[in-house]
């Protein structure tokens, strides 16, 4: 019972954060360039896309991480 009072490493909660902040924008921006040769307009609009998600989870989850 003690174990659950005491206060435990966070590493996992910060590696999670990370992966909430730019896992999604990798993905798109790897599709993106998948597709970039084939269809130029919607892998335009997938690194938009990328670079807004990075932008606004920065934001975020930064805000969240500073306290």
């Amino acid at each position: 019972m003690s174990l659950l009072l005491e206060p435990g490493n966070l590493d996992g909660l910060v590696i999670l954060m990370v992966a909430i902040m730019f896992g999604p924008a990798m993905v798109l921006a790897i599709i993106g360039a998948l597709v970039f040769k084939k269809y130029r307009k919607a892998a335009k609009v997938l690194f938009i896309l990328a670079v807004v998600y990075v932008i606004i989870s920065l934001g975020i989850c930064g805000a969240l991480m500073a306290g």
